[in-house]
């Protein structure tokens, strides 16, 4: 029996035009016709900027006036385009402001505020305009002429609003990135110094833990030579270790010892260095307080959002979340996992002329730098934690690719993962990999961070309004476990936890009820 297959009909081809589709005003142009479509170029400097207004066809009907960036300044100028545009009978407008740093911004806000369609203008486009028309002569009103050309073009691209949680968990990442940044320069420094007072002392610890889970700078704060290290011996550095609750191992501090026997002599200004590097180190003990802070805060504006559903994948962290949520914003704003991929510039170059194709270039450069560097990082995540992403990893290397391109490779497919994910409100369904548990993640992170137990309650309530129903079971069981535990001190987060169990639809047991009213009659 032949099965009979429906054909669709076609639709016929969508009307296309050139220029960003973002950018196009062509539609518009046609409705309310070209002399009465008004664009307000605006070329934007630090203190002040400079505009005009014209028609679709190049008339002037405002000439180049500078405005300062103030608040009655913007608003006339404002009040100014509106009633000009009443005047000339231009009955639909946008607004054309070339992108500047962080400069554009409060004129960007203005017009946005005062109800204009405000679109922006990226520099190369309006320099490509000015080069035929003033190759040799750049001037603002040059500018504001070459801001005109690029939105008729259709290169005034239309950007969507964002809400307050998004830039704030951009602000916020941001932030931790150049803390984390700062930190590590410290470290360079540090051993740098450390180096010149006990030549060949930070050599005993590999780079990451000599910071790290180690007893490398507790000791040599206090015994800041060979000499001192020497004349305390084992005991003496094994005695101030456990005065300052410092874990330790005998073997490691007779390695220290050992070391100092051998140790070559510090430099002339051994003294000085050491004051400098201990003045370095409580500078990187302040920022890794900041950094922690900073890592609360993303986990609060991230259970906010339905990227945390990627917590639920193995290898993808608070931090790694939380940094590509605040880059990518809504993900109600991405057609497909393409236009993620499309905008973090995830897909090599071409040169195509005549029959010469070079399709697999290097990486395109212009695209959004900060969310190609968070996709990345999550990918470094997958490579070094995901079973199935670290195979992927294994087998390309055998094939001898190059390493950036596999990387780029897994940072592909994992913003496809990520757009089905976080779009579908889902959480890591993959064939022969445990996930992981979500609010169960969640609660750990908020336990290494010290987190209070409040917020960490209140960052897991907030994320189960994300999860799907189908995982309620799973996601109860550590939960389940983490309450029936008995826990010291004042307050249990069980106690804090059984509203949140009965919300994942676990039935609460005598057990934990006990445990409830014994923590209640303790406190």
């Amino acid at each position: 029996m032949v099965t009979k297959s429906k054909k669709r009909k076609s639709t016929g081809s969508k009307r296309r035009f050139i220029g960003k589709p973002a950018g196009q005003i062509q539609e518009r142009v046609q409705a309310v016709g070209p002399e009465h479509f008004g664009i307000v170029a605006v070329d934007c400097a630090k203190r002040r900027s400079k505009w005009m207004l014209c028609n679709f066809y190049g008339k002037v009907n405002i000439e180049p006036t500078a405005v300062e960036h103030t608040n009655g300044g913007l608003r006339t100028m404002t009040q100014h385009v509106a009633d000009t545009c009443q005047t000339e009978g231009l009955t639909d407008t946008i607004v054309a402001v070339e992108m500047t740093g962080i400069y554009h911004k409060p004129v960007q806000k203005a017009f946005r505020k005062a109800k204009f369609d405000t679109r922006i203008v990226h520099p190369f486009a309006s320099n490509h305009y000015r080069q035929p028309l003033h190759p040799d002569a750049k001037t603002d009103d040059n500018d504001l002429e070459a801001i005109f050309h690029a939105a008729v073009k259709g290169y005034g691209l239309a950007t969507f609003p964002v809400g307050e949680v998004y830039q704030s968990l951009q602000a916020v990442s941001r932030h931790r990135h150049n803390l984390v940044k700062q930190r590590a320069r410290l470290m360079v420094q540090i051993r740098r110094l450390l180096h010149q007072t006990m030549p060949g002392f930070a050599d005993l610890w590999e780079d990451a833990k000599l910071f790290h889970k180690s007893i490398a700078l507790p000791a040599a704060l206090k015994f800041s030579s060979a000499d001192a290290i020497r004349k305390s011996g084992v005991d003496g550095i094994a005695a101030h270790l456990r005065k300052t609750k410092v874990r330790f191992q005998t073997r490691t501090i007779e390695r220290i010892v050992a070391w100092a026997g051998t140790a070559a002599e510090p430099s002339e200004l051994a003294a000085m260095r050491t004051r400098q590097w201990r003045q370095l180190n409580d500078v990187r003990q302040l920022l890794a307080t900041q950094i922690s802070e900073a890592e609360q805060e993303m986990a609060g504006f991230l259970v906010k959002t339905p990227y945390v559903l990627l917590l639920s994948v193995t290898g993808i962290n608070v931090v790694s979340a939380a940094r590509l949520a605040g880059e990518a914003g809504p993900i109600e704003y991405y057609a497909s996992a393409r236009a993620i991929n499309g905008r973090a510039g995830l897909y090599p170059s071409r040169y195509q002329s005549d029959e010469v194709d070079h399709a697999d270039g290097s990486l395109v450069r212009q695209c959004n730098r900060k969310l190609r560097g968070a996709a990345m990082l999550v990918a470094e995540n997958l490579i070094k934690c995901h079973s199935y992403y670290r195979g992927l990893s294994a087998l390309w290397m055998r094939q001898k690719i190059d390493p950036r391109d596999r990387r780029c490779r897994i940072a592909n497919r994992a913003m496809r993962m990520v757009y089905q994910l976080v779009g579908g409100r889902q959480v890591w369904r993959g064939k022969g990999v445990d996930r992981e548990y979500l609010l169960a993640k969640l609660q750990e992170f908020h336990r290494v961070h010290k987190t209070p137990v409040e917020q960490s309650v209140r960052d897991m309530n907030e994320a189960f309004a994300w999860l799907p129903q189908s995982a309620y079971a799973a996601e109860a069981k550590p939960l389940a476990e983490l309450a029936r535990k008995k826990h010291r001190g004042p307050k249990r987060i069980g106690d804090l936890l059984v509203p949140l169990l009965i919300r994942l639809g676990v039935p609460i047991e005598e057990d934990v009820e006990s445990n409830m009213s014994e923590a209640r009659s303790s406190d």
